[in-house]
């Protein structure tokens, strides 16, 4: 299989706009990005999908490979059209604003296509349990919830499940934005017109569950920073000051 990684990237953005060019260290949050995925070594090729010129010079000015697409309301519809003419089995989506994803999880997205024998898995992604009620209840926060197989039910920014039963533990898990799809799954995609369900949540991975499509989710520890508001910004420079001692 040939595996590709595509991070898309727009300059503005609704809550932090121009957050992909603040500098993290002595490099741009979406170089940083970039070059962690490119160092992982777990694709055929690493590519930044954008409509920002800005954003596209800054990849290619640092030696990257970028794709300059039109105007998306998704990430998932920048990827389909940059990968559209690109050789690929499977796409990775990585989110620009995610800076520290580390080599396992990624690892982990890659192998559901290894152990998919039958090709019914439409794509793959990541979910972290929560244990802090301000995060639990925090709508920028997707929670998940699945099957007994692990296959996605439903995606909400409110709080599910909701703990009727008080005599049973409750778990919450956030979902991460970083999704493995098979090319031909994320063409469909892309062709399918935004849900009712898609626009109230403005939550993309909605599109594929209202069209009968299988979304793996992977538990993951891993605790990135997702630069969202100017505050996880300054987490983020935290995590690299420490990273640098």
């Amino acid at each position: 299989m040939k595996i590709i990684a595509v991070i898309p990237a727009r300059y503005e953005a609704s809550r932090f706009p121009g957050k992909l060019m603040q500098l993290l260290g002595d490099k741009t949050v979406i170089a940083t990005t970039y070059q962690n995925v490119v160092e992982t070594r777990l694709f055929d090729e690493v590519f930044v999908a954008t409509d920002s010129e800005i954003i596209f010079n800054e990849i290619v000015g640092i030696g990257g490979k970028a794709v300059m697409t039109g105007h998306h309301e998704t990430g998932s519809d920048r990827i389909a059209e940059a990968v559209h003419q690109i050789d690929c089995d499977i796409v990775i989506n990585v989110q620009g604003d995610e800076p520290f994803l580390k080599t396992e999880p990624l690892q982990q997205l890659i192998q559901v296509f290894y152990h998919d024998d039958k090709k019914e898995i439409s794509l793959a992604s990541l979910k972290i349990k929560l244990h802090e009620k301000d995060d639990i209840e925090n709508p920028n926060n997707v929670k998940v919830i699945t099957d007994l197989q692990g296959f996605a039910l439903y995606f909400s920014r409110s709080v599910i499940p909701y703990h009727r039963e008080k005599s049973i533990d409750e778990e919450y898990f956030k979902h991460i934005g970083v999704y493995a799809f098979r090319k031909e799954a994320l063409l469909k995609f892309s062709k399918l017109e935004m849900t009712p369900l898609e626009k109230l949540e403005k939550i993309e991975c909605i599109r594929y569950l209202e069209n009968g499509m299988k979304i793996k989710m992977i538990e993951t520890d891993f605790i990135g920073v997702g630069i969202d508001v100017p505050e996880d910004l300054d987490k983020a420079r935290e995590i690299l000051n420490r990273q640098n001692r």
